[in-house]
C-alpha cells in the first residue's frame, strides 16, 4: 500500500438473511492465507492459535481467564496510563472467577453485534480486493512472563502486518471522516485496543478499518507506539497481581471451612448468545 490512508467504497446494507446467517458466514474465509494450517502455531512468546473460529465454545475457552485487548480500555486510561477504576476492578473479578469456575459466562447478542460480525465480513473482503490477501486467526496470545494478553484479530497481512474492523452508525463515520481522515488518525477510543494488537503480536502495522454500510470504507495504518505499549504492560502486570490477590483471599476461605454449599451450573436457555470478554 503506497499511502497510509485510503477511501473506497462498500457493499450495500446486510438483508435480514444474511443476518440470520451471521455464524455461517463469520466461519468462510476471504481470501488465501498465508499460512494453511489447522494447528497453532508458536513464534517465540507469540501463539496463534489458526485452529480456532471465533465464537465458538473452543474459542471462548482458549481465552478464558486470560486479559484480551478488547477489555484492555478497562484497565488503561483514555491518556494511555494505569487505571483503577470500577469497571477495571470489576473485570479483576471476572477474570478470577472464570479460573477458577473454569467457565465465560455468555451475553445476549443484539442487533449491533450482529451487524457488526456482518460488517467485518465486508469489511475483510473489500480490504482483500484493494489491498492484500487477509487471513484469519481465531487467538493470538503472548507470554509477558506471569501473565499472558490475547487478541481475537478482525485479520492478519502477510507477516508484517493486521486489520481491526469497526462496524460504525453512520454519524460516527462521518465523525471519522471529519475528525480523522484528513489528519490520518485513528479515534481515540480504539487505539488502546489496536496498539494491544500490535504488542502482542509484535508486527510492524496495524490498519484500522472504519465501516459503515452506504459510505466510503476509511483504511487508516497505525504504527506502534512505545509510550502506549508501556503503559499496557505495566497496566496488565498491575491486573494480573490483582488477579492473583483475588485467588489467594478466596483459597483462603475455602480453605477456613466457611459455611459453603457447592452448587451444579445448569445448561444455558436456548437462545442466541455471544461470549463476553
Amino acid at each position: 500500500m503506497s499511502e497510509i490512508l485510503d477511501i473506497f467504497g462498500t457493499a450495500p446494507n446486510p438483508s435480514a438473511e444474511r443476518i440470520a446467517n451471521v455464524k455461517e458466514i463469520l466461519t468462510r474465509s476471504t481470501a488465501t492465507p498465508a499460512v494453511t494450517t489447522d494447528k497453532p502455531v508458536t513464534a517465540g512468546s507469540i501463539k496463534y492459535h489458526f485452529d480456532l473460529i471465533q465464537g465458538t465454545d473452543d474459542w471462548a475457552e482458549a481465552r478464558r481467564g486470560i486479559l484480551t485487548a478488547s477489555a484492555m480500555k478497562l484497565i488503561v486510561s483514555p491518556s494511555f496510563k494505569p487505571s483503577d477504576n470500577e469497571k477495571g476492578r470489576s473485570h479483576v473479578y471476572e477474570i478470577a472467577a472464570q479460573r477458577v469456575n473454569k467457565y465465560v459466562e455468555p451475553t445476549f447478542s443484539t442487533y449491533k453485534m450482529d451487524r457488526g460480525h456482518l460488517d467485518e465480513v465486508d469489511a475483510r473482503i473489500n480490504y482483500s480486493a484493494n489491498y492484500a490477501p487477509v487471513q484469519q486467526c481465531g487467538l493470538v496470545t503472548r507470554n509477558f512472563g506471569n501473565f499472558l494478553i490475547g487478541i481475537s484479530p478482525d485479520g492478519l497481512v502477510g507477516e508484517d502486518g493486521g486489520i481491526e474492523c469497526k462496524s460504525r452508525d453512520q454519524k460516527f463515520q462521518m465523525q471519522t471522516f471529519v475528525e480523522n481522515v484528513a489528519t490520518k488518525t485513528i479515534p481515540a477510543e480504539f487505539m488502546i485496543q489496536v496498539q494491544t494488537c500490535l504488542l502482542v503480536t509484535n508486527r510492524k502495522w496495524w490498519d484500522f478499518l472504519s465501516y459503515s454500510a452506504g459510505m466510503p470504507m476509511a483504511v487508516v495504518r497505525v504504527l506502534p507506539d512505545a509510550r502506549i505499549q508501556a503503559a499496557i504492560i505495566e497496566a496488565s502486570t498491575a491486573f494480573e497481581a490483582r488477579v492473583q490477590s483475588v485467588l489467594d483471599k478466596y483459597d483462603s476461605i475455602l480453605a477456613a471451612d466457611a459455611r459453603l454449599i457447592p452448587t451444579e451450573r445448569k445448561a444455558e436457555p436456548e437462545t442466541t448468545l455471544e461470549w463476553g470478554d
